[in-house]
């Protein structure tokens, strides 16, 4: 079993594993309000803000006042804020990246979030400037990497979970497309690995159809969260968290305890 994710010095959902988290994936403040609500009623363990999908993106006081109103609607369901840049497959935006850091500092003061995603993929001071961000306004801070083209070498993907330890990361995120069955198992090793070295907690996934397989159990290899969707997908071979919780309970009665 992997390390699980730990908000204010306590693991999330009292040490569940894995933890379930869905999307929020609406264009307009009315439209992801109307998410979180269907969201919330399928008892998540935590919710994303994609905040790419958001129109009002570039309004950095409209981000603040509709995080602040998701925050208060999620209640004690932690916020993870995501911006997923349009090469990680992302939506695209109008801000730059230096903007995008901005923001991030604007959120991570703001106290409506409690996790933020950043890609290890960004500028080297970008990087240090959100973990400089998170730290000091005690926001857990998870350094990503996608490749929704392929799946690297395992080599390549061991080094990518060890670079966001290295780079300071409370949790460390790998998500890759498979092209055959074999793809899976290499990130599944991947997985299994990292969550042997690591000190940090991970998260990993293979994507679309093959890599859906991951989301169901890639758990038993180590990965501390999971994606499932609540209304909307954020990315592919996502399932519904309905169809998700049916296999975990499944899973959980079958597996040894570790």
């Amino acid at each position: 079993m992997g390390k699980p994710i730990e908000l204010k010095g306590k693991p999330v959902g009292g040490g569940k594993f894995p933890l379930i988290c869905t999307p929020l994936v609406g264009r307009s403040g009315d439209a992801i309000l109307s998410e979180v609500q269907q969201v919330l009623a399928k008892q998540p363990d935590l919710l994303e803000w994609r905040v790419d999908f958001f129109e009002g993106i570039g309004d950095s006081a409209a981000v603040l006042a509709l995080a602040a109103r998701i925050k208060q609607a999620a209640g004690a369901v932690p916020l993870l804020f995501t911006r997923r840049s349009s090469r990680e497959g992302g939506e695209e935006i109008a801000l730059s990246e230096q903007e995008v850091v901005a923001l991030y500092g604007a959120v991570c003061r703001s106290g409506h979030v409690d996790l933020v995603d950043f890609e290890m993929s960004n500028d080297a001071a970008q990087v240090r400037q959100v973990r400089q961000f998170s730290l000091a306004h005690d926001v857990k801070l998870m350094l990503s990497f996608h490749d929704f083209q392929a799946t690297p070498e395992l080599e390549l993907l061991n080094q990518r979970f060890l670079q966001a330890q290295q780079l300071g990361a409370d949790i460390a995120k790998v998500a890759v497309m498979p092209r055959r069955l074999e793809d899976v198992l290499t990130l599944l090793s991947a997985t299994l690995q990292a969550s042997q070295q690591l000190t940090i907690p991970l998260v990993s996934m293979s994507m679309g159809g093959y890599g859906s397989l991951t989301r169901l159990f890639g758990w038993a290899f180590g990965s501390a969260m999971t994606f499932a969707i609540g209304a909307g997908s954020s990315a592919p071979g996502q399932v519904p968290i309905e169809d998700l919780n049916t296999v975990l309970a499944i899973l959980r009665k079958s597996m040894p305890r570790q």
